[in-house]
């Protein structure tokens, strides 16, 4: 396990120089611009740039791409927690305790606590991808689609079975979403679906404009509802105080952390991806911590659980990506065509013929995520400062950034119409009280887990046994059927007590 360690020494020496320490802090510096640009994200900001990384050196490159990524991931946390707009996907689970904490006036503490979360998984991840490096390539090969199908019911029924509230609401919007990510061409058999002649829905329903709607318009008409006069600036203090007294309070939070990292590196490495891996995390965190009946209230754990996963998981996703070409993100699906435009191809043997390549990759993402959290703290009481203003210039600005980002996905009038059908659509089921992050995971994973699935078929003949062919997939089809049935059983067993007591 250990083996690795003189490698990772070579590519420390390797990316420590002042060339590549300025590509760091100037990728960090345009990824936290990208994040906080909801619509722009994380996939499209690397493919902008990576016309200019062909007359680099390969590692430099992707010190550049990779550093703006992890910036771009720290960036969508900002808007996330300030505005409720998440500005990358895997930031919704963001909004459920920052928003709140921003709102209470805590949003210092809220960035830090999210900023120094998101490090914590980071390095986390790094390690992991470190130590496990041979372990995890060897596990990955074991993944057909019937094992990425389990895996994406596992987070399906994680949703259900931890998310609180009400499992048959959940479920609801899990079909919601599902249908919604049918919409447009089958990628199996070619054919358009429920587009109903609308020559713009073929290309299908940007998940972006689906979550700038849900919660961006949908939080701005929420609060346009509260009477006039009501809705008053934040108050929010600048010293840097908050952010050291936020810091300190970081330890108590040690059970969260490590469990949420572990999420994320699990879900990294298999096909879960960052934002399935921060709605699994913030779940499990409701289900099974002290504080879970707090959150999404502004409770900081609640905060911690998605920020440490999402991070872990989106550092983790480039193992797959290295060692068997199988990137599990879209960013890392940009980042895969990068090395076969430098002449690298991805597989197990790409770490025994450039590991000057692959473990300077792996020691520059120690560096840049250290960066990360340097530069993003310094920017704390900035952000801060934002929300002193008055909801009149506030308002306006948020309206001003949905339309901006929700354009920027296709640059089609029709996103800005489906943005504010999907924004009328947040808040009517924000009144009624269904859940709106299994809506946006189900969107997220709706693809993939369809063409699994019939992939699964045609490999099997039309048998579901299939998935309990092996004791992988087995295990896992097995916990995520469990998860879909504890609210029943939970159900059945608070009758029986109550039964008995009578």
């Amino acid at each position: 396990m250990f083996d690795n360690l003189p490698l990772l020494m070579n590519g420390f020496a390797l990316v420590v120089s002042p060339y590549n320490i300025l590509l760091m802090i100037l990728g960090v510096f345009l990824g936290i611009l990208v994040g906080v640009l909801p619509g722009l994200g994380a996939p499209n900001g690397v493919t902008l740039l990576m016309p200019l990384t062909f007359s680099m050196n390969p590692v430099s490159a992707i010190i550049l791409l990779t550093s703006m990524y992890w910036g771009a991931l720290y960036g969508g946390s900002t808007t996330s927690i300030l505005f409720n707009i998440p500005g990358e996907p895997s930031s919704v689970a963001t909004t459920f305790d920052g928003h709140p904490m921003a709102k209470k006036g805590r949003a210092t503490e809220a960035l830090t606590t999210a900023f120094l979360s998101s490090g914590f998984g980071a390095l986390f991840g790094v390690v992991m991808v470190t130590l496990l490096s041979s372990w995890a390539t060897r596990f990955a090969l074991r993944f057909s689609p019937v094992e990425y199908f389990t895996v994406f019911m596992l987070a399906f029924g994680s949703f259900v079975a931890f998310g609180g509230g009400s499992a048959i609401k959940t479920i609801v919007s899990i079909g919601l979403g599902l249908s919604w990510a049918a919409i447009g061409m089958d990628t199996v058999s070619g054919s358009m679906r429920l587009t109903y002649g609308i020559i713009d829905l073929s290309r299908g329903i940007s998940l972006l404009v689906v979550v700038i709607g849900t919660y961006g318009i949908a939080e701005l008409c929420q609060t346009m509802q509260e009477p006039a006069g009501t809705v008053e600036p934040v108050a929010s203090k600048l010293s840097p105080r908050e952010v050291i007294r936020a810091a300190l309070a970081m330890p108590r939070y040690w059970v969260a952390l490590l469990r949420s990292a572990c999420i994320g590196v699990w879900m990294g490495i298999t096909p879960g991806g960052p934002t399935a891996s921060t709605f699994m995390s913030y779940g499990v965190g409701r289900r099974f911590s002290k504080a879970g009946a707090r959150f999404g209230t502004g409770e900081p754990e609640g905060l911690v659980s998605s920020e440490v996963s999402d991070q872990a998981a989106g550092t983790t996703a480039m193992l797959p990506m290295l060692a068997l070409g199988l990137p599990s993100s879209a960013t890392a699906a940009v980042l895969l065509g990068g090395l076969m435009i430098w002449g690298l191809t991805p597989g197990p043997s790409l770490f025994a013929e450039r590991p000057d390549f692959v473990w300077g990759l792996i020691a520059s993402m120690y560096v840049s995520n250290v960066v990360c959290v340097i530069m993003v703290l310094t920017t704390v009481p900035l952000f801060a400062a934002i929300l002193r203003a008055p909801f009149t210039i506030i308002g306006p600005l948020i309206v001003v950034v949905c339309l901006v980002g929700a354009w920027t996905v296709g640059s089609a009038p029709i996103d800005l119409w489906l943005m504010l059908l999907f924004g009328a659509i947040g808040y009517f089921m924000s009144r009624l009280r269904y859940p709106l992050a299994p809506l946006v995971l189900a969107m997220v994973l709706g693809d993939r887990t369809e063409d699994a699935f019939r992939q699964s078929m045609i490999l099997s003949h039309g048998s579901l046994a299939v998935f309990w062919a092996n004791p992988l997939a087995g295990s896992i089809i097995t916990v995520a059927l469990l998860c879909f049935a504890v609210p029943g059983l939970t159900a059945l067993w608070r009758l029986a007590r109550r039964r008995m007591m009578n």
